[in-house]
């Protein structure tokens, strides 16, 4: 028996470390800043909870996603005009470009751009250290 459960828990961490998926086993995350037109804040946010992140869950690769609101700056200087932030987290940019080139993608991210003020936002990616 302990043999058995050694040998299920050794697949279990090489399947989880296979699932990664990035080059060193590291996550990708995309940063995005956001100027959500206040009179559309409720609409971002019910258009994300019921609408983009169920959809993003779906695809391989996903990890996590959350819209966070900026509290205040205490130190340095916010990008002008932004109230929030995008943050996708992937398991590779390969994955995360599957993700926004599907048909999926581009019929849900409109509902979360449309709120917004304008489109000409920061998008940041990073390598998760």
């Amino acid at each position: 028996m302990t043999h058995l459960l050694k040998r299920r828990n050794c697949l279990g961490s090489m399947m989880a470390a296979a699932a990664w998926g990035a080059p060193a086993g590291r996550p990708i995350q995309l940063h995005v800043d956001l100027t959500v037109d206040p009179a559309k804040e409720a609409e971002m946010l019910k258009n994300f909870a019921t609408i983009f992140q169920p959809a993003a869950m779906k695809f391989a690769g996903y990890l996590d996603v959350k819209v966070i609101k900026l509290r205040s700056t205490l130190a340095g200087k916010a990008p002008a005009g932004v109230n929030y932030r995008f943050v996708l987290t992937y398991q590779s940019e390969e994955l995360r470009q599957k993700w926004i080139a599907s048909d999926v993608h581009q019929k849900v991210w409109p509902t979360l751009e449309n709120t917004l003020a304008h489109k000409n936002y920061n998008v940041l990616l990073f390598d998760v250290a």
